[in-house]
């Protein structure tokens, strides 16, 4: 059953939190790969049964970031580079399309917005603050999906890049350089606002390639986290 809240706003159902909770947990790497975790465990965190635990592991388990292994136990997947590629691929092939379309229909307000995006993430990066980077790093491509009318790929796309987003999230705790990626943020926000597609895409298309050579050094930085 689901509630509403006194502003109007549908409440999630206990299945729901449970699901988003625990997969928010392993896309931020706070439930990190190749750790075991146990329903009664997670059940007594949250503050619910066992039911919709057990619920949340098994379509986790089908979106690849758990597995579980019968009389064994369950434990959050490790890191798979060929699902990391898988969506990359998928990401760079569909994003290059995106941001084509929105040299054109991109209005005032979602420029304002992207705008507003860089200068958060420059001074994130000022202050040190990785893990909000981070969001914003994800938030400016968003804003673009949604500035397009193109939300529903969006959250296809993300369905599709879990093992891609925690290896990118390897870089809130790694020593990669995040002015770079906010200088190719800024390059790509200026060709939209000059209706450049071409270029643009062209930037897009080397700006998601950076995955290739941060993966070597998180590998090597985190080997635990992966199955190679």
């Amino acid at each position: 059953m689901k509630f509403t809240s006194v502003d109007g706003q549908p409440k999630k159902s206990i299945g729901e939190f449970t699901y988003d909770t625990l997969k928010n947990k392993i896309l931020t790497l706070e439930l990190r790969p190749g750790q075991k975790i146990s329903e009664n465990e997670i059940a007594r965190k949250l503050d619910v049964s066992r039911a919709p635990v057990r619920d949340s592991f098994v379509k986790l388990a089908q979106e690849k970031l758990l597995d579980i292994y019968p009389q064994s136990g369950t434990v959050v997947s490790l890191i798979q580079l060929d699902y990391v590629e898988e969506g990359r691929f998928v990401r760079e092939h569909i994003e290059r399309a995106i941001v084509k379309q929105a040299c054109e229909v991109l209005s005032e307000d979602h420029l304002f917005q992207l705008e507003s995006n860089l200068m958060m993430q420059e001074l994130c990066e000022k202050k040190g603050n990785h893990s909000k980077l981070f969001e914003l790093d994800n938030e400016f491509h968003k804003l673009l999906f949604y500035g397009c009318g193109k939300i529903r790929t969006w959250e296809m796309m993300e369905f599709m890049n879990s093992h891609f987003n925690r290896l990118r999230q390897l870089r809130v705790f790694s020593t990669l350089e995040w002015s770079e990626i906010i200088a190719q943020h800024k390059h790509i926000y200026e060709l939209i606002k000059q209706k450049l597609p071409d270029q643009a895409d062209q930037r897009m298309s080397d700006h998601l390639r950076l995955v290739f050579f941060e993966k070597d050094c998180l590998v090597a930085r985190f080997p635990d986290y992966f199955k190679l």
